[in-house]
């Protein structure tokens, strides 16, 4: 099979798969945000806890299963590709500020999704922690279908928002240099400095709550 067959093939599935994929969206997002009222309520005013759902769109599905050890990204034609393998079809993202939010809303989602596997996304180097928590399983309603969950910053997340929205979406050949050793400085730099803001931030909450 060459590989606009194979395309043309994941794109049938992805529309067939679709409703699957918008009610593990809606199912996960109604979960959560049930699961998370205890927080929600008694946030402070300085505390923000946002959660959003969406669907992976059919091309980038379909380039996400594209091979990246061939040149162009090539099918392999010998393989047989299917969109039930991606983790990320369905997902939600539970955006806090200041961080130190994490660690209950962590517990929560672990506790209440027990079976999924844990899939954090890397720092950097290997030695620095985790930019964000994720997780990805089987809702109780679909076992066609993998969801995720994204515990991030927030102010990670927007980041992320605005650098998806201004390289990968226009210009996707741009990924490659997104990749490059500047690139990747420039990006580790910001987001530093977004992780320091926050610490900044909590100290100065914490100093004024003893005065």
């Amino acid at each position: 099979m060459n590989g606009s067959n194979i395309v043309n093939r994941l794109r049938d599935e992805y529309f067939r798969l679709l409703p699957y994929i918008c009610k593990v969206k809606e199912q996960l997002e109604a979960e959560i945000k049930y699961f998370l009222i205890p927080i929600v309520n008694n946030l402070k005013a300085h505390q923000r806890l946002v959660v959003v759902s969406r669907i992976k769109e059919c091309e980038s599905a379909i380039n996400a299963l594209r091979s990246k050890r061939q040149e162009g990204g090539a099918f392999d034609k010998d393989k047989n590709y299917s969109l039930k393998d991606l983790k990320d079809l369905a997902g939600v993202r539970i955006l806090l500020f200041p961080r130190s939010l994490e660690n209950n809303v962590n517990n929560i989602i672990r506790n209440k999704y027990t079976k999924w596997t844990s899939d954090p996304i890397l720092g950097f180097e290997d030695t620095d922690a985790p930019l964000a928590l994720k997780y990805y399983g089987y809702c109780s309603d679909s076992n066609k279908i993998y969801g995720e969950i994204q515990i991030v910053p927030m102010l990670t997340g927007l980041f992320w928002e605005v650098e998806h929205a201004a390289i990968y979406k226009p210009k996707p050949e741009l990924k490659g240099a997104v990749k490059s050793l500047e690139m990747r400085e420039r990006t580790q730099e910001v987001l530093n400095a977004l992780k320091l803001f926050e610490q900044e931030f909590e100290s100065l909450i914490k100093e004024n709550k003893g005065t």
